[in-house]
């Protein structure tokens, strides 16, 4: 993207946002994606997947992190601190870890004892972003940084987010993963303006828009992992899970996913398991961890949200008409959603 200046980058903002007039709310913006083909789904078996155990990194996570390599955040050496706190969120050290969500791993496999019907049972469960139905983190963003696509992939656009991290505020699983010291808010107001840019996986959009699979569910020796329209997966959930007497996770939770789980044993108790595991950990607090909290609501649902999404539509839609507007005046008229 051109340099911009500070007083031009506004300017236009305000004017473009003024001039677009009417604004597409996140909510809409989820209803308009819902038209057309068939969004896709993804149906995660448990009783297959074993975390590659045979391997120091399962292929679902290699193989994620090889696609996606080019697109990791690249900071600045000397990264400001998040204003008005002494403190910033920097993974740029541990660029390697692959055991829990970070800007540099969009996929990782938890493993958990549960103990069910009289029997200790191992369960492995890829974890990623769940690409809601009608995703608050997509409604809720004051950039309008996020989309939700026709393919039913909810992405994160790293050319307008400013990391403020409300989207990780309000996902039940705190998915996305802040990287501070890159994105716009270094190019306009550094020391008191964002956090960075927030990451998590896109399904592989590029893959699926050419008529693939995302690099996860290719990568998978098991056959765990399936993809196709969404309607066939959660059938194919609720018929495994038929079969072995066991449990789908992702139909309802948050208003409903595009990733559904079916486990031998009750999501009650691996949500309890991982819960007990970060609690064990250095740092219990820090994100990336995500436990399997049963049927949360969606935050959308409650008198804040509303009054949230309200409030947040506006900014949203003059920033990003402000945004485009400035990109097409420079000659780049490239496709956001894709990045």
């Amino acid at each position: 993207m051109a340099e911009i200046s500070r007083r031009d980058f506004f300017k236009r903002t305000i004017a473009s946002g003024v001039a677009a007039g009417l604004v597409l709310s996140g909510g809409e913006k989820a209803a308009e994606a819902s038209t057309g083909s068939e969004p896709a789904g993804t149906f995660i078996d448990m009783t297959l997947c074993d975390g590659c155990k045979d391997l120091d990194v399962p292929l679902c996570v290699s193989s994620c992190r090889a696609k996606n390599r080019e697109r990791f955040p690249q900071p600045v050496q000397d990264i400001p601190n998040y204003w008005p706190q002494d403190k910033k969120e920097d993974w740029s050290d541990k660029k390697g870890l692959t055991t829990r969500l970070t800007p540099y791993n969009w996929t990782f496999v938890q493993k958990a004892k549960v103990e069910h019907n009289g029997r200790v049972q191992t369960v492995n469960m890829p974890r990623r972003c769940m690409h809601c139905t009608n995703p608050p983190c997509a409604n809720i963003c004051p950039f309008g940084a996020q989309e939700v696509t026709k393919e039913g992939a909810v992405l994160i656009n790293p050319e307008t987010c400013f990391g403020g991290a409300k989207c990780r505020d309000v996902c039940p699983w705190g998915i996305p993963a802040r990287q501070a010291g890159v994105g716009l808010y270094m190019k306009i107001l550094p020391d008191y303006l964002g956090g960075g840019v927030m990451y998590k996986c896109d399904l592989c959009i590029d893959l699926v828009r050419a008529g693939k699979d995302p690099a996860c569910v290719e990568a998978c020796p098991k056959g765990a992992v399936r993809f196709g329209p969404k309607s066939e997966m959660l059938a194919q959930a609720k018929g495994r899970a038929g079969e072995i007497n066991g449990y789908v996770y992702g139909e309802k939770e948050n208003g409903g996913t595009s990733t559904f789980y079916v486990s031998p044993v009750p999501f009650e108790k691996i949500d309890k398991a991982l819960m007990a595991q970060k609690a064990k950990q250095p740092n219990p607090e820090a994100p990336g961890f995500p436990g399997m909290p049963v049927n949360p609501g969606n935050f959308l649902d409650t008198p804040n949200g509303i009054a949230a999404g309200i409030l947040v539509a506006p900014i949203a839609g003059i920033f990003t008409a402000g945004y485009r507007a400035f990109k097409t005046m420079k000659g780049d008229d490239a496709d956001d959603s894709q990045v």
